[in-house]
């Protein structure tokens, strides 16, 4: 009997999922994977609301194999470790994996080619598991990466993306294959209490009323603070219980503007990934930089971390963060540039914030975004500050997405709701909401003198 091993990363999900169809297809039995690895866990990236999401993932992944007549093999160790051990139980002679791009996944899979290799299995990496086109499958002339988005998409659209797979009726896993227990939800603290369940069940619950409703209105309504027009797939994304390339398909099977500038945002995601996939080293790294001498106040960044700038929309927005593990594109953009340009803070430390809270805290998206916010990635407009003033007057013009988030401010009108420190006399007395850390217009002149604009 032959042995292949689909060992789980980013794509935790049956349908669409190249790995698992190429392990079932090329093997007579399998073992579906998935390693606790403790290489995530000393890098910092496991944060407990990731982790929560996981377990959601994994219990579900399992539910789904075993409607076909397998299960999830689950081990807690080196990822390395952990397959070869495997490996040698079930005496397995291929490996499946989906490709990354982070530094850390390249050097995941040049260890296990190594000590795959040694013991006479095959390693077999799948492309376009996690995104929708394969990282450096367009690429400008004399070049390894696009470094702008436009040129990229035009080329994106015009390679077109694979087709979808269905996912296995059966699953046979061989009886040699022992698991260590699932992990639970409820075995992880610090959870953010507005946390969202994970798992395929879920997101695919999620896309069929996307696709069936909101989705039609994205273009005219992704900006809406208030109305929380967005898909909120990222999450389902960024673990795999989602597949991007199906994602594209059935946008456009459905069609119209909304799907369009869906699928626009999935180009995105995929653009950043085949940046980071050309340069490893800007997850930390400035891209372009810029020369910045960033300041650290230890008091104005402990107020954005807990939304109490005295900016309504932008303590709105990280509240959401805190209570969701989550937060709205728009709002991302707006606590970003408050951070890295009004109080020219070094964007690594709101991106180790986000790393730390988000459960779709994605090392290409998180990191090459803040760049892009910050202008020392590939925004072709580097140096602009966005106005959380203007922000809220823009997006949440009625105040409701500020009053959800921030309940000092609930009593106040559309106009005084952005602009608390306004009011006077007993009004502002009662107020139990703070003065803002910083005047904008000293702010943008301050980033602009450290820009050399002024």
């Amino acid at each position: 009997m032959t042995v292949s091993v689909a060992l789980f990363t980013s794509d935790l999900r049956l349908h669409d999922n190249p790995v698992l169809h190429a392990a079932v297809r090329d093997a007579d039995a399998v073992v579906p994977l998935f390693v606790q690895d403790d290489g995530i866990r000393r890098t910092g990236f496991d944060a407990p609301n990731r982790r929560a999401f996981l377990a959601d993932c994994l219990v579900d992944l399992d539910a789904g194999l075993r409607r076909r007549g397998g299960r999830l093999v689950v081990r807690s160790a080196d990822v390395v470790a952990g397959a070869c051990a495997v490996v040698a139980e079930t005496g397995a002679d291929s490996l499946h994996i989906a490709a990354g791009v982070s530094g850390y996944a390249r050097e995941r899979e040049e260890r296990l080619r190594t000590a795959l290799g040694a013991v006479g299995c095959a390693l077999h990496v799948h492309d376009a598991v996690v995104t929708a086109l394969p990282p450096g499958l367009v690429v400008p002339a004399g070049r390894d990466h696009f470094a702008v988005f436009t040129p990229y998409f035009r080329r994106w659209e015009a390679a077109g993306v694979r087709g979808t797979l269905t996912g296995p009726r059966t699953v046979r896993v061989p009886d040699t294959a022992t698991s260590a227990p699932l992990p639970t939800r409820a075995e992880v603290t610090g959870v953010s209490p507005g946390l969202a369940e994970g798992g395929e069940t879920a997101g695919r619950r999620l896309l069929t009323s996307w696709l069936h409703g909101p989705m039609a209105d994205y273009g005219t309504g992704h900006d809406d603070l208030a109305g929380d027009a967005t898909s909120r797939l990222s999450p389902f994304l960024h673990f795999g219980c989602l597949s991007a390339a199906e994602l594209v398909h059935r946008a456009r099977e459905k069609g119209g503007p909304g799907a369009d500038a869906f699928v626009r945002q999935l180009a995105w995601r995929d653009f950043h990934h085949q940046v980071l996939a050309a340069r490893p080293d800007a997850a930390w790294a400035d891209y372009r930089p810029r020369g910045d001498r960033w300041r650290s106040d230890p008091d104005e960044i402990e107020a954005w971390r807990a939304g109490l700038t005295g900016y309504p929309l932008v303590d709105a927005a990280m509240r959401q963060l805190a209570h969701e593990g989550w937060m709205h594109n728009r709002g991302r953009m707006l606590v970003a540039s408050f951070l890295t340009k009004t109080l020219y803070v070094d964007w690594r430390v709101g991106a180790r914030h986000f790393l730390d809270l988000l459960v779709d805290g994605d090392l290409a998206n998180n990191q090459l975004n803040w760049q892009w916010v910050a202008g020392t990635g590939t925004d072709t407009r580097p140096n602009r500050v966005l106005n959380p003033l203007i922000q809220g007057k823009r997006f949440d013009p009625r105040g409701a997405y500020v009053r959800r988030w921030v309940p000092e401010l609930a009593g106040l009108d559309g106009a005084a709701v952005h602009e608390p420190w306004k009011l006077t006399g007993p009004d502002r007395a009662r107020l139990a909401y703070p003065e803002p850390v910083v005047d904008l217009a000293e702010a943008r002149a301050r980033f602009e003198r450290a820009r050399g604009l002024g």
